[in-house]
């Protein structure tokens, strides 16, 4: 599996590239470690330089920035990445059975992986923070591809898609303002938002 081309054919032609994700035998450790972990790399590194090195100004408080908001934010993307991609395919394997199909994490696990790619390349937006609101709307393109991707790595019936993934969305939704408040909690609220030293 090429990265690249594995990135690019998830984002461009989702519903071709499922079926080759499908019939595939690489070990979900090798997608984490070869796929997963240098895409999550790529926003937690532009987090580091976008809050760490260059900040930016807001009005009234001045410039917001410093290398330890960088290495918190960097630290955060990481965490971020890694528990969403978990919790997603913890949820979507455990409500399987209630949508006429069998549980299979790792083939849950591959959903989520690939699904998050758009966000997680978009996440070069974050060295400039004031392109980071956009990243929001590329997520909803991974929605789309976690969608698609149902069918054929889930295989629920055709009627029970739509409401198996929506379930699953209101639930992921839930956890994950719980894990970024906690996370938000543990490594921003003693940041030094303001430009200075560690």
């Amino acid at each position: 599996m090429n990265l690249i081309d594995r990135l690019k054919n998830i984002m461009f032609t989702p519903k071709n590239e499922w079926e080759v994700i499908k019939e595939e035998n690489m070990p979900t450790n090798d997608i984490v470690m070869r796929y997963l972990l240098p895409l999550a790399l790529v926003p937690a590194i532009a987090s580091f330089i976008g809050f760490g090195l260059i900040g930016r100004n807001l009005p009234i408080i001045g410039h917001v920035g410093s290398v330890s908001l960088g290495i918190r934010h960097a630290i955060i993307s990481l965490a971020n990445t890694f528990i969403g991609v978990y919790l997603t395919a913890f949820v979507i394997d455990m409500l399987a059975p209630q949508f006429g199909t069998t549980k299979n994490f790792q083939n849950a696990l591959r959903l989520v992986i690939f699904s998050y790619s758009p966000v997680l390349a978009a996440g070069i937006l974050y060295i400039l923070p004031s392109l980071a609101p956009l990243v929001m709307f590329v997520s909803l393109y991974s929605l789309y591809i976690l969608y698609v991707g149902l069918k054929p790595m889930m295989n629920p019936p055709d009627d029970k898609i739509t409401v198996y993934f929506i379930i699953s969305l209101v639930v992921l939704i839930l956890v994950s303002i719980v894990v970024s408040a906690i996370l938000g909690a543990l490594f921003l609220r003693s940041a030094s938002y303001f430009t200075g030293p560690m």
